[in-house]
């Protein structure tokens, strides 16, 4: 028997983990991460509120296990949504769940795992972890419900972090079982809907979030073309995406999308469809997961660029440290700031942050 501690969001996925890790007879202690009040209307952020912690409080206590709840709402604000804010403001597009993932929960929930003598962090993630005695490394690798998976939200986690951590759900076939899972141990919330994609963000609605936090942030600024002239006037580029079309204000005879953002100068630059399409694109801040970088891993390779995309072939080629994704086929509105995570099969090789688009041929 082992001690585990157990995320617990007070969704139906973290419920099932800790009840499975129960079941297989290891001593579970749950714990919930409290990381956003509620809003000043009265709504509240959809894994991390009051709510959510007294969920999964009921939760602990049908299954008989000890529960803690740790708050981190100033390291949260600190690490998640200022630089959510500044990315916008870059005119960049971030992801702040994956971000959240590398510097708050698994962070805080090991380093609480640690202080209670814990042998490992077990959270409701559909992802597998692994050992490849070959390669004497940690592995990530997709869950078994495909639709479910969770690893392009994970590709920051480090060999420490894998070699503590468990992901009971891993080889679970589909949501439709843990739900079943959960109403057979008479769980309150087996039919309980999935929490939002950003929990902080009311509504999921970025951009009247970044009007009420930083109202300074938006500035009036010029629509411009490719070629620098200018077509129009924007009301701040946080209201504007890359490959947006509708809303622009600046249209004419052939249709006109955001082809990129200037965050230093203020400017939304417009132009065709065709000029969203590339094949190149630079990586930053890349951490090596199932592979200890370029020089181990031979095999094809694929590549997500978006968490809801499916990945597709892509090699990757490192020049003087700096890292080039090359898509075999050129994908749309690659957007900086977004995660480009990579894939040999069904196992993450590893992921960084889109930095800028390349030209679309090498």
């Amino acid at each position: 028997m082992s001690r585990i501690v157990c995320a617990m969001s007070g969704g139906v996925d973290s419920s099932v983990a800790a009840a499975l890790l129960v079941q297989q007879g290891h001593e579970v202690i749950g714990i919930t991460l409290r990381l956003w009040p509620e809003q000043q209307d009265g709504t509240e952020s959809g894994c991390c509120g009051l709510s959510a912690v007294e969920d999964a409080r009921r939760v602990a206590s049908a299954l008989g296990i000890r529960f803690h709840v740790k708050d981190e709402q100033a390291l949260f604000e600190e690490q998640v949504v200022r630089p959510f804010v500044d990315e916008y403001g870059r005119g960049r597009t971030p992801n702040p769940c994956i971000r959240c993932n590398r510097y708050i929960k698994f962070a805080s929930l090991l380093q609480f795992a640690d202080q209670l003598g814990a042998d490992a962090l077990a959270t409701g993630h559909y992802a597998r972890i692994g050992f490849d005695d070959t390669r004497q490394r940690w592995t990530l690798a997709r869950g078994a419900a495909r639709v479910k998976d969770q690893t392009y939200a994970l590709h920051t986690l480090t060999q420490d972090q894998l070699s503590r951590t468990i992901f009971p759900l891993g080889d679970m076939e589909g949501k439709e079982d843990v739900r079943e899972m959960a109403t057979s141990l008479g769980l309150r919330v087996a039919s309980k809907r999935d929490s939002q994609d950003i929990c902080f963000v009311p509504d999921n609605d970025y951009r009247k979030f970044l009007s009420a936090y930083a109202p300074d942030m938006n500035r009036p600024g010029e629509i411009i073309d490719e070629t620098g002239v200018v077509k129009g006037e924007h009301s701040g580029i946080t209201y504007y995406t890359r490959g947006q079309r509708k809303g622009i204000g600046a249209q004419g005879p052939v249709p006109r999308y955001v082809v990129d953002l200037d965050g230093p100068r203020n400017r939304v630059v417009i132009g065709p469809d065709s000029s969203l399409w590339s094949r190149l694109f630079g990586i930053e801040d890349m951490n090596w997961v199932s592979y200890a970088g370029p020089e181990e891993c031979r095999e094809p390779l694929t590549c997500k660029v978006r968490y809801n995309m499916t990945d597709k072939p892509c090699r990757l080629e490192s020049h003087d440290g700096a890292m080039t994704g090359i898509f075999e086929e050129p994908q749309r509105a690659i957007t900086p700031g977004q995660s480009a995570v990579f894939y040999a099969g069904d196992v993450v090789v590893g992921g960084g942050i889109v930095a800028r688009n390349l030209p679309a041929e090498p």
